[in-house]
C-alpha cells in the first residue's frame, strides 16, 4: 500500500530543497575564502627573505611548515562534530594559513607569471568539472572509488620515486596521473556534497559544518590539481 507523505515530512522536504542552494553557495564561498587566505599568506612569506630564511632555512622548521597543515586537517576532519561552528571555522582558517606557508615554496621554484597562468587554468578546469559533477544525472560513485584507490597508488609511486628511483620521467607520469585523479575527484566530490545536503536530516548548524567540510574537500581538490598542472606546465626559475 502506498504511504502518502505527511504534511510535516513534505514541509521538511521543501525546507531542505530551499536550504541546499544556499548551503552549496556557502561551500564555494568558504572554499574561495580559503584559497584567498592561502594565496595571500604564500605571497607574504615569499616576499619576505627573512620569513623564507626562517621557515625553509632549517630542516626542522621546513618539516613543521610541511606537516602543520596535516595537523589542522586531522583536527578538523576527526573533531568537527565535537566543535562549535565558530571553532571549526577558526581551525579551517588556520589550516588555510598553514597551507599558504607551505605553498610559499612554489614562488621560489617557479616564475610568477607562470604561477598566475596555471592558477587561472586550474580555476577554469575546476569550474567546468564542478558544474559537471553538480548537473550530471550519472552516478559518479564508481569514478570516486577508482580515483581514491588510484590516489593511494600515486602516493606510493611518488614516495618511491623521491627516495629510490629519482626519475624526472616518473615524476612527469605521476603529475599527469595526479591531474586525471583530481579532475575525477572534483566532479565526484561536488556530486557527493550535493547528495549529502539533499539526504541530510540534521539541525542547521550541523548542515553548516557539512558545508565547511565540503569546502575543505573541494579546496584540496583545487590545490592538488593546481600543483600537478604547475609541475607539468610551469616555467621553473
Amino acid at each position: 500500500m502506498y504511504d502518502f507523505p505527511t504534511s510535516d515530512s513534505r514541509m521538511r522536504e521543501l525546507e531542505v530543497q530551499a536550504a541546499v542552494p544556499a548551503l552549496l553557495r556557502r561551500v564555494y564561498l568558504w572554499m574561495t575564502f580559503a584559497l584567498i587566505i592561502s594565496a595571500a599568506t604564500a605571497w607574504i612569506v615569499a616576499s619576505s627573505p627573512a620569513l623564507l630564511s626562517t621557515i625553509f632555512g632549517s630542516q626542522v622548521s621546513m618539516l613543521i611548515a610541511v606537516f602543520l597543515p596535516f595537523v589542522f586537517l586531522l583536527v578538523l576532519s576527526f573533531g568537527i562534530n565535537r566543535m562549535s561552528l565558530p571553532m571549526a571555522t577558526i581551525v579551517f582558517i588556520l589550516y588555510s594559513v598553514a597551507m599558504g606557508v607551505s605553498l610559499s615554496s612554489i614562488f621560489i621554484a617557479y616564475e610568477l607569471g607562470s604561477i598566475g597562468n596555471i592558477f587561472l587554468i586550474t580555476a577554469g578546469c575546476f569550474a567546468g568539472l564542478s558544474v559537471f559533477g553538480y548537473s550530471t544525472k550519472k552516478d559518479l560513485s564508481g569514478i570516486g572509488r577508482f580515483c581514491f584507490f588510484a590516489l593511494i597508488g600515486l602516493i606510493i609511486a611518488t614516495v618511491v620515486n623521491i627516495f629510490f628511483i629519482k626519475s624526472t620521467g616518473m615524476e612527469l607520469i605521476c603529475s599527469y596521473a595526479g591531474v586525471l585523479i583530481f579532475a575525477g575527484l572534483t566532479a565526484y566530490d561536488t556530486q557527493k556534497i550535493k547528495r549529502i545536503f539533499y539526504e541530510a536530516d540534521a539541525p542547521m548548524e550541523h548542515m553548516q559544518k557539512i558545508a565547511l567540510m565540503g569546502a575543505l574537500t573541494l579546496y584540496l581538490d583545487f590545490v592538488n590539481l593546481f600543483l600537478y598542472l604547475l609541475r607539468i606546465f610551469g616555467d621553473r626559475k
